[in-house]
């Protein structure tokens, strides 16, 4: 067993920071639902400089984020386009019917992104009573599983265009976007311009404890408080946990960059350890997945004998493991990670 454990299950592991934990505990706070909070308003108010939207909504989640989204976007029984591997589909635990009573349409766009080629072939006939109407195109950057692929700039402005002019709205989960940004060298807001609405979530790499802000237009954000209140989410004093944000903003954001090295670092051991497979190069973020090949193990078992040694790792599905490096984690953790996986599968 480590001295410690060295979890890399998820980005959402991470806790906040000495500097995190000051900020949030000398947060000026007020009532949120009256626009009262002012350390809300001022992270409202960054988000919006930074993606260059008209307003924000803080939130306790980005599925919350997402949900709303959905639920402003569409009307029950239209549909909504995204990857088949998206979010959305695959994690928000049947959400968009349940709360927007949508259906979604999964489209099998290489490592998570799609083109604009497959979006024109997805479109209803509209002046069908049929089909369900397509309403909202719904975008993931990076893509989770799709081994946290950034999104090219030009792929989501072709998908934008031609969702657009078919009277499509487009909204982004965020989750990553941070990381798509500095991977990327794209500015936010760039990418914030090819869609209606987005968020950004503090609690992955930007290391916060709680929150997401979803933001868009002005008429947008006005009628996502009507769902965030209806979905259970409306806040009092939340400037604590928004200080949070504040504080990521500030010192976590460029520092992603180590994050994705220190990703390539561990994607190229684990390319060198028998029983293992993965291409390195598909993993361009903070995410690694690989598969277990080696007779007799499966990614079950390699996570429960790494976890007993003081390793955290994520069964993804019934061949493959998920890795994902952040701001707790170290190059030197990720040495001893490594050596553990390797000593663990030649027992």
């Amino acid at each position: 067993m480590q001295n410690r454990f060295i979890d890399l299950f998820s980005d959402t592991k991470t806790k906040p920071t000495p500097g995190m934990r000051k900020a949030m505990a000398e947060a000026e706070v007020g009532d949120e639902q009256k626009f009262e909070d002012p350390t809300v308003n001022r992270l409202r108010d960054r988000v919006c400089e930074l993606l260059g939207t008209e307003d924000a909504v803080f939130l306790p989640s980005g599925t919350m984020a997402n949900q709303i989204a959905i639920r402003v976007h569409c009307r029950p029984g239209e549909e909504v386009i995204c990857d088949r591997t998206a979010h959305i589909i695959n994690s928000e635990g049947g959400g968009p019917a349940a709360n927007a009573g949508v259906m979604l349409r999964g489209l099998d766009g290489p490592n998570g992104v799609f083109t604009a080629a497959q979006v024109k072939a997805a479109l209803r006939d509209p002046a069908s009573r049929y089909n369900p109407r397509s309403r909202l195109v719904s975008i993931e950057n990076t893509s989770n599983s799709g081994f946290g692929t950034v999104w090219p700039l030009e792929t989501m402005r072709s998908v934008s265009q031609v969702a657009r002019a078919a009277g499509l709205a487009l909204h982004m989960d965020g989750a990553r976007l941070c990381n798509a940004s500095v991977k990327s060298g794209v500015a936010a807001k760039d990418y914030a311009a090819c869609v209606d609405s987005l968020w950004l979530d503090f609690t992955k790499g930007l290391g916060a404890p709680v929150g997401a802000i979803l933001a868009g237009t002005r008429d947008f954000i006005h009628e996502s408080w009507r769902f965030k209140q209806m979905m259970g989410g409306s806040m009092r004093q939340s400037g604590v946990i928004a200080a949070a944000g504040l504080y990521a903003l500030d010192h976590h954001w460029d520092r992603l960059a180590e994050d994705h090295a220190n990703a390539r670092y561990f994607a190229e051991g684990i390319a060198n350890i028998k029983g293992l497979a993965i291409e390195v190069e598909r993993m361009e973020t903070n995410l690694v997945f690989f598969d277990v090949v080696k007779p007799g193990w499966s990614p079950v078992k390699l996570v429960e004998a790494c976890r007993q040694r003081g390793v955290g790792l994520g069964a993804n599905t019934a061949t493959r493991i998920r890795a994902v490096t952040h701001l707790d984690v170290t190059r030197a953790d990720l040495g001893v990670a490594l050596k553990t996986i390797e000593d663990v599968l030649a027992a």
